[in-house]
């Protein structure tokens, strides 16, 4: 197995896959600083949401409420930033700071050197598993 090719903006290209494995595998293809970023969002998201189904889509990783056979959020490598997709965003209390073309999703880039707050991300993860995932 060579080295994971990466995608424009340094996104690691991994095949579609269900469960822990293919995420893992996404998030040490990440980049330098964003593989870090990419284990503690991991780390974050498993224990905020015991069960979590996990799967890698359209070359991120998506995160699904056990027993919901949609997903609430996922994540991706750009150039200068990890970008969090929450997609029902718009209902969490207060919503993530970056809007989206669709008006439910909304977004929070994390950039090198950013230490975002884990008890605002805790509350949003936790709000957004409760709320219907969308389905991709």
């Amino acid at each position: 197995m060579g080295e994971t090719r990466l995608l424009a903006g340094g996104n690691p290209q991994i095949p579609k896959g269900e469960g822990h494995g293919p995420v893992q595998a996404y998030i040490a293809a990440m980049p330098g600083w964003k593989r870090e970023v990419g284990r503690r969002l991991d780390d974050l998201i498993v224990r905020t949401v015991p069960g979590v189904r996990k799967a890698v889509r359209w070359n991120q990783p998506f995160y699904g409420a056990e027993g919901d056979d949609g997903w609430f959020l996922s994540f991706r490598c750009y150039t200068r930033y990890v970008q969090l997709a929450f997609f029902r965003g718009a209902a969490l209390d207060p919503p993530p700071p970056k809007g989206s073309k669709h008006p439910e999703v909304r977004y929070l880039d994390i950039r090198e050197g950013d230490d975002p707050d884990e008890a605002g991300l805790f509350s949003w993860i936790e709000q957004a598993a409760r709320l219907p995932g969308e389905r991709m």
